[in-house]
């Protein structure tokens, strides 16, 4: 879902942007430009990784047909450190998400696969008091300062009616989603959807 509902954003997206490269942002904080791009974080590998998923698609008709590719996601400490905390994400969250190509031969490897040095996409999701909804996307195009992607796309949609906690992809995050149970801040709609996939499974079985 992460890729899919992405992917819409950032083909419309990264079309429009005409923005040149920035000086390199080590902030762990969202960083606006006077005509209020979102300036990459370019220091996001050293923030707390979450986690890591391989061809996840939820379109039936896959966008990335033909080629694996890993997706990495990591979050500015200070938004992390609270959610362990409270369960729940605090103002100026930033989720970063790496597409990298993945590789099946390589060196010693004769089976499964690898992650290259091909970043194929990266986005950024914002919890900042100063947009609608609280929430926002970023897309990015070699580093570059982005426009926000518009709230009629469908990343949003997808993420409010289907993300674990805050309208986000926690479900796939397996140690946050311990703690989101703990402190119950688990959204209704995903505890919905959990419990139709529980009673489907439940009755495939019982066939």
């Amino acid at each position: 879902m992460m890729r899919f509902c992405l992917l819409l954003c950032l083909s419309t997206l990264l079309l429009a942007q005409n923005a040149p490269k920035a000086a390199p942002n080590n902030s762990t904080v969202p960083v606006y430009t006077a005509d209020g791009r979102l300036v990459f974080p370019t220091n996001y590998r050293e923030w707390i990784y979450l986690t890591t998923g391989m061809d996840m698609d939820y379109n039936p008709d896959p966008a990335m047909a033909g080629h694996s590719m890993f997706d990495n996601v990591f979050v500015n400490p200070e938004a992390y450190k609270a959610f362990v905390a409270t369960g729940t994400w605090p103002d100026k969250t930033m989720l970063v998400l790496e597409g990298r190509m993945a590789a099946n031969r390589g060196s010693i490897n004769k089976a499964g696969h690898y992650q290259t040095s091909d970043v194929m996409m990266r986005s950024v999701h914002v919890k900042d008091e100063r947009f609608p909804g609280k929430w926002a996307f970023f897309g990015y195009d070699e580093g570059k300062p982005s426009k926000l992607i518009p709230k009629e796309a469908e990343c949003y949609s997808c993420h409010e009616q289907h993300g674990a906690v805050d309208t986000t992809f926690v479900q796939f995050y397996p140690t946050l989603l311990e703690i989101a149970k703990k402190k119950g801040t688990l959204s209704p709609g995903y505890l919905k959807e959990e419990s139709a996939t529980a009673a489907e499974t439940s009755q495939k079985k019982s066939e």
